[in-house]
C-alpha cells in the first residue's frame, strides 16, 4: 500500500485517464462542474483497446498510468474508462488508499428508475459487461427493481470513435456499426439505453438517429459522467482537496500514441487547445 495523506494539497491536479479520448467526456463534466481545478488527462491509446485485452493486462496498464500521474502530483484520480474500473479499480485503491479515487460504471441504477417498462439496453465492450462488477451490479439492480437489462457488447465501436475523432472515419460506417448493435434490442422493446462506455457519449447524436430510424417511441440515453463528476466533487470536499480558486486552471495532455490524434481529439471533441505530450509509461 502506498499512502499520499502527507503530500496531498487542494493546488495539485486531478488526474483522469482512459485507454484512448473516451474519457474526454468525463472531463467535459469535471471541467463544467469544477472549474477552479488543473487537470491532467493521459489517454494511453498505445495500448488501447482496453476491451480485448485480459483483466490482469488491464490492471497492469491501470497502475503503470495511475503511478504516473502520481509522480505529476495528482491529487486525486479519475478511471475515466468502464473497462478499466471494472478490471482494475480493486487494484488502484488497495495501492493507493489514501487516494481519492473515482471509477466510472453503466449507469444500471439510474436507467432502472427512469425506465418506464423495465426493459433497459446497456451498450459497452466486452471486456466490461463480462466483469463480475457489472454481473453482480446486474442482478443486485434487477432484485430490487425487477428490470431486465439486455447487454449488447459492441465489438470495435470504441476503435470507430477514436478513428472518427482524429477524422479518418466515415460517418455512415459508424452509424452502420451503430445500427448492428442498437436495431436488436429495439427489437425487444427496450425504451432505455445505458451508454457503458465513456468513448459512446461522442456519438449519441448517431444514436439518437439511429434510434429514431426504428422507432417512434421515446428512448432515453443514460450517460455517468455527470454522475463521475459529483462523486469527484463530493471526495474533494471530505477530503479538503478541493480547489476554491485559481486565475488559470490548465489542462495537460498526455498519450502513448500520437500526439497529432490526441490535440485532434481535444479540438473536435471539446474545442480545446491544450498542450499534448508524448510518454513511453
Amino acid at each position: 500500500m502506498t499512502s499520499i495523506a502527507s503530500n496531498a494539497h487542494p493546488d495539485a491536479p486531478i488526474g483522469i485517464f482512459d485507454s484512448g479520448v473516451g474519457g474526454l467526456s468525463v472531463l467535459r463534466h469535471i471541467r463544467a462542474q469544477l472549474p477552479q481545478e488543473d487537470l491532467i488527462y493521459f489517454a494511453d491509446s498505445g495500448h488501447a483497446p482496453y476491451g480485448d485485452k485480459t483483466e490482469q493486462q488491464v490492471i497492469d496498464r491501470s497502475l503503470a498510468v495511475a503511478g504516473y500521474l502520481l509522480q505529476q502530483g495528482a491529487k486525486a484520480l479519475v478511471v475515466a474508462c468502464n473497462t478499466a474500473t471494472i478490471a482494475a479499480i480493486k487494484a488502484l485503491r488497495a495501492r493507493y488508499p489514501d487516494l481519492p479515487i473515482v471509477g466510472v460504471e453503466p449507469g444500471l441504477k439510474p436507467a432502472a428508475a427512469i425506465s418506464r417498462n423495465g426493459k433497459i439496453g446497456v451498450l459497452a465492450t466486452e471486456r466490461t459487461l463480462r466483469g463480475d462488477k457489472l454481473l453482480a451490479l446486474r442482478e443486485q439492480v434487477s432484485s430490487a427493481t425487477g428490470a431486465t437489462f439486455i447487454l449488447q457488447p459492441c465489438v470495435g465501436l470504441v476503435e470507430r470513435i477514436e478513428q472518427s475523432a482524429m477524422g479518418s472515419d466515415p460517418l455512415d460506417a459508424t452509424s452502420a456499426m451503430l445500427d448492428r448493435y442498437i436495431a436488436p434490442l429495439l427489437a425487444q422493446g427496450v425504451d432505455t439505453l445505458v451508454l457503458g462506455c465513456t468513448h459512446y457519449p461522442f456519438v449519441q447524436d448517431a444514436i439518437e438517429r439511429t434510434v429514431r430510424a426504428h422507432t417512434s417511441e421515446p428512448v432515453t440515453l443514460v450517460d455517468t459522467g455527470d454522475a463521475v463528476a459529483r462523486q469527484l466533487a463530493r471526495l474533494l470536499d471530505a477530503a479538503s482537496l478541493r480547489r476554491t480558486s485559481n486565475d488559470a486552471p490548465r489542462l495537460l495532455g498526455y498519450t502513448t500514441a500520437k500526439v497529432e490524434a490526441l490535440a485532434q481529439a481535444f479540438a473536435g471533441l471539446l474545442d480545446l487547445q491544450p498542450p499534448v505530450a508524448y510518454l513511453s509509461v
